[in-house]
């Protein structure tokens, strides 16, 4: 009875680590990383499922053509056939080699439109984020809560805090409701910028002029970290994304306190509050 309470303690306890450990990877980057971090959101899933689908695909193809080109130089080099075959075609063959991959590329499109559509297809918004990038950082405005901005630097490396990721903390996060369908207007004010987050499958490019759309809806709560990723300068590594899923009721909470803490017309003195991390902001 002792051993089976220690096995299951055991089992409890390497579970939890497997746990927290996904729930970290969710997030963000890690060293040695080989694959796309893991999806907190539809569309993501959506990618993560194509990108299987193409990974089998591809390499039951470099088997398949590996194992022809190895079979071609055993089975009709010069030793083995002194006398060239004089074949000039072959009917079955010319038509598998033309059906088959028409098949397969048939079997890559579908998956590959539905994604594409799903990614491009904006479904009814709880709310609107409008995205700005600057050089070197991003403006943030809430329209649908008052209209408040703004902006997110990101921490130097010496003001960091025991437990902060370098390149990735920003003094002001993004914060949404989980569960919620956030549409993201991306622009930028002086050069192309792209908003991105891998955990929710975004990529959006900020043009200069021209306003571009995306979408996610962070399926649990915890701080996602991303990156612009259109080369934009001298800076262009050194303005991340933050983007932090609350409960609807924490969330309520942090807009009263950032209608104040971001209002326009609060003198610059008193403005200190919109420099610190938004944690602060967020009980």
């Amino acid at each position: 009875m002792k051993r089976q309470s220690l096995c299951a303690a055991g089992l409890a306890a390497v579970l939890s680590m497997v746990g927290a450990w996904n729930g970290a990877l969710a997030n963000e980057p890690r060293p040695w990383e080989m694959g796309m971090q893991p999806s907190a959101s539809p569309v993501k899933h959506l990618m993560g499922s194509f990108n299987d689908l193409l990974t089998v695909v591809i390499t039951l193809i470099v088997i398949f053509v590996a194992g022809l080109i190895a079979y071609c130089a055993v089975r009709f080099n010069a030793k083995a056939n002194p006398v060239p075959s004089r074949t000039s075609h072959h009917t079955v063959l010319e038509v598998a080699w033309t059906v088959v991959p028409v098949i397969i590329l048939i079997v890559i499109a579908v998956p590959s439109f539905k994604l594409l559509y799903a990614a491009e297809r904006i479904p009814q918004a709880d709310m609107t984020v409008k995205v700005t990038g600057h050089q070197w950082y991003w403006d943030y405005e809430y329209p649908d809560h008052g209209g408040f901005t703004f902006s997110s630097y990101m921490i130097p490396e010496a003001d960091l805090k025991p437990g902060q990721r370098r390149l990735l903390e920003v003094d002001n996060r993004v914060v949404v409701p989980v569960n919620a369908t956030v549409r993201v207007l991306v622009t930028a004010g002086d050069v192309i910028h792209s908003w991105a987050i891998p955990s929710f499958g975004v990529k959006k490019d900020g043009v200069p002029g021209r306003i571009n759309e995306t979408w996610f809806k962070a399926e649990r709560e915890g701080v996602y970290y991303g990156q612009c990723s259109e080369i934009c300068g001298t800076n262009h590594g050194y303005m991340p994304i933050v983007v932090e899923a609350v409960s609807k009721e924490a969330f309520d909470a942090w807009v009263a306190k950032a209608k104040t803490a971001y209002a326009p017309d609060v003198a610059p003195a008193s403005r200190d509050v919109a420099q610190r991390p938004t944690e602060t902001l967020v009980e």
